[in-house]
């Protein structure tokens, strides 16, 4: 008997959003931007003392990314990947798929997280993203159907948990830092430590310890070893992001913004299909509350001469910071696709999107040949704003290569394994050149500013 599931094929490259493929395409750099930090240098994602560089240059690089970047590009995939998923099954169901849609659906994110697992264990990428959209992609499947506005409840629901969460850590920050200040009081004055303060005096030597330029440098020759010892090495690193993060972040940080985005795709908001005033004035709002936020963060952090409290205390604003500045890139993003200039540019950033999982896991594939001791050793090599270098190297390379590549095939070939796996069913690979009339074989020219129709996963 024929398999029901393979009546419904995925969506063609003609009927795809291409404000959410240039949208994909700018947010996949801006990925890059942020996660080159974990890539090159040991520990200084964050903190920039720690390795790469904390003055001049290095440290104006730090504050630019925190200030624009830091986490609004991670939300803003989140948001981009909820989307997707939710029209994955929208487009499904209208076409009677039924049971199937959800099979389809729940199949597509196992193989996600199959790929999540394997970017983080082999291709040495402790930031790695995948698993965690799968985790939570399963969750969103209840919320589809919702309207916008309780989307939006439930995803303010889930920032401000986050928060309080935050603000638990917070306390108990401060009381660690008391007892830290008590500890070394208490040896001065030659007098024992209790076990508190004992447990207390471990964790903040440990924490001293993994920071000391020694430690960095070990980490620096790990990382530059053999390819299997580095797997051997971030193994553990992996395996406690994996089990601490899922409970501890993705509801709150990955989870909201899927949802958010689900609603913000009902209210037309991300198809460009406002108006400039609306987008200016979502930019304009989005901006003034997100960057008056970060400016408190960041001078927080510096004032504090990078402290565990600064950096502790800037994370209790951290979703009003990353939040509103994501809507302003949206905003911003929308009006680039709206008005009729750099069609080249837009071309070329929404064929980077239409191929964001492999473009995504490329830059995992390029960062272990250039930083590891499978290729280059680089690790650790490169201060914190010749990262950038690298970086732009990449983007350069994708918005020459995508258009190329999707000239003569129909999907990047990562994007096309997944579809294969999700539907079960082999579909074409390579375009054929004929009169037009078999649609899987002739990709239309869109423009960019006028094309509404469906959208595939964004992430693919």
């Amino acid at each position: 008997m024929k398999n029901v599931e393979n009546s419904f094929a995925p969506i063609m490259q003609s009927d795809r959003i291409q404000s959410l493929d240039v949208m994909r395409g700018i947010v996949l750099f801006g990925i890059l931007l942020m996660n080159i930090n974990g890539m090159g240098l040991a520990h200084a994602y964050e903190d920039p003392t720690v390795s790469g560089g904390s003055t001049g240059w290095d440290l104006y690089t730090w504050i630019t990314t925190n200030m624009f970047f830091e986490g609004t590009m991670r939300a803003l995939f989140s948001l981009l990947f909820g989307v997707g998923m939710f029209v994955l099954l929208d487009r499904l169901e209208k076409k009677g798929a039924g049971i199937n849609a959800a099979n389809i659906y729940f199949r597509r994110l196992t193989w996600m997280l199959v790929f999540g697992l394997i970017h983080c264990y082999l291709l040495l990428w402790i930031g790695e993203i995948l698993y965690n959209y799968a985790l939570m992609g399963f969750l969103v499947f209840s919320f589809r159907n919702m309207a916008p506005k309780k989307l939006i409840m439930v995803a303010v629901f889930l920032f401000s948990a986050g928060a309080l969460w935050n603000y638990s850590d917070y306390r108990n920050d401060i009381k660690f830092v008391e007892q830290v200040a008590q500890v070394n009081t208490y040896k001065a004055e030659g007098k024992p430590l209790t076990k508190e303060l004992k447990e207390a005096d471990g964790k903040w030597q440990k924490r001293v310890e993994e920071r000391s330029p020694a430690a960095v440098e070990e980490y620096n020759t790990n990382m530059r070893k053999g390819y299997l010892h580095v797997v051997g090495f971030l193994t553990p690193v992996n395996m406690f992001y994996n089990e601490h993060w899922s409970y501890r972040y993705d509801p709150f940080d990955v989870l909201s913004m899927m949802l958010l985005g689900i609603a913000l795709f009902k209210l037309n908001v991300l198809s460009a299909k406002k108006s400039y005033r609306f987008y200016g004035i979502m930019a304009l709002i989005g901006y003034s509350i997100g960057l008056g936020v970060n400016y408190y963060e960041v001078t927080t952090i510096m004032n504090s001469n990078f402290s565990l409290l600064g950096f502790s205390k800037a994370n209790l604003t951290y979703d009003v910071g990353r939040v509103p500045i994501a809507m302003g890139h949206i905003a911003a993003i929308m009006l680039l696709c709206k008005v009729p200039v750099l069609k080249w540019l837009k071309a070329r950033l929404a064929a980077v999107g239409k191929m964001a999982l492999t473009n995504y896991i490329t830059h995992s594939v390029v960062s272990l040949f250039f930083f590891t001791g499978a290729g280059f050793g680089m690790f650790g090599k490169l201060h914190r704003h010749e990262l950038l270098y690298v970086v732009f190297s990449i983007w350069i390379f994708q918005l020459i290569i995508s258009p190329i590549w999707l000239k003569y095939y129909q999907y990047g070939p990562l994007e096309w394994l997944w579809r294969n796996l999700s539907y079960q069913k082999m579909h074409p690979f390579r375009k054929i050149k004929n009169d037009g009339s078999n649609r899987h074989d002739v990709v239309k020219e869109v423009d960019v500013v006028t094309h509404q129709r469906t959208v595939e996963s964004p992430v693919a």
